[in-house]
């Protein structure tokens, strides 16, 4: 292969393991992506697309993209928040929200400290791993507390005598709660994002980020999105169209020899429960079918 045809390659790097790793992975999967992996399992040669994969550690995805060596990252929005915030620039930007992977940076003090206000942070030592997100959200509460900076098992900290609190991810809570840890402020919410440069490659590798983009939020768009398909009288539609979850615009089609009856399908924008079906069969559908889609272009 030409080096003018592996730069004309579009590169991605994810996380070659953690908690965005098979999340990255099947995303790109169902975008229609294929991949060949080489030999040491770090490099992904793409077989559908002129997209390569690039497994690497979730820290180091900001970076890549910033030196060129890839042109966009899967990672989570507090690593590439804690990266610009370090470097005081927008040269890394968030292109899209993937709505997984939710999880909050936030702040935690013992159980046994009163902390009901920012202003009560003065002077406290507060452990994190993400110093100039902490470092610029205290400057934005005129709060001045010293950082220490931990790479990990920063929910161990005050126990240890090191850190009167910390800064840290929460998802569920569980760990904090397991470390005699309460919650108090909010510093960032945090997703999977897609993450690149502000301005697109000018060459073919920018006609290859608009496709994939494309794919990426018409995938993320119907993850949660069923197709419902019923049969109601013609006079019954907007009685049904009421009792369907976050529908899109229905189709509906006369029923042959069905005495009046049509049958109407709608795409929701998320989960369609029991409770959702029975409600529909008690206002008059009949013959009702939920079916996951996989696929959607607008």
């Amino acid at each position: 292969m030409s080096a003018a045809t592996d730069r004309e390659r579009l590169r991605i790097a994810v996380q070659k393991s953690g908690r965005l790793a098979e999340f990255s992975q099947d995303l790109l999967a169902r975008c229609g992506l294929g991949f060949r992996r080489s030999r040491d399992k770090l490099f992904c040669f793409g077989e559908s697309l002129a997209v390569d994969l690039l497994l690497v550690r979730d820290d180091d995805i900001p970076c890549l993209i910033e030196q060129g060596v890839c042109d966009i990252g899967i990672v989570g929005r507090n690593v590439l928040a804690e990266y610009s915030a370090a470097r005081q620039d927008g040269g890394i930007v968030e292109l899209r929200a993937l709505d997984s992977a939710h999880c909050r940076l936030s702040i935690a003090v013992p159980q046994e400290l009163s902390c009901a206000t920012v202003q009560e942070l003065n002077g406290l030592r507060i452990a994190t791993s993400y110093p100039a997100l902490l470092g610029a959200w205290l400057a934005e509460q005129g709060v001045a507390a010293p950082i220490v900076e931990l790479s990990g098992s920063v929910e161990i900290a005050p126990r240890l005598g090191t850190a009167d609190a910390i800064c840290d991810l929460v998802s569920s809570g569980a760990t904090l709660a397991a470390n005699q840890l309460r919650e108090t402020f909010k510093v960032l919410d945090s997703e999977a994002v897609v993450a690149g440069a502000q301005s697109p490659p000018a060459d073919a590798r920018g006609e290859l980020l608009h496709l994939l983009l494309g794919r990426i939020d018409g995938v993320v768009r119907v993850r949660e999105s069923k197709l419902v398909m019923l049969h109601i009288d013609r006079f019954g539609v907007d009685r049904i169209n009421a009792l369907l979850p976050n529908p899109q615009l229905p189709t509906v089609t006369p029923v042959e020899g069905g005495n009046g009856r049509v049958a109407l399908q709608a795409v929701c924008d998320g989960p369609v429960t029991w409770q959702h079906l029975e409600d529909l069969r008690r206002a008059g559908a009949s013959q009702l079918l939920v079916l996951p889609v996989e696929k959607l272009l607008a």
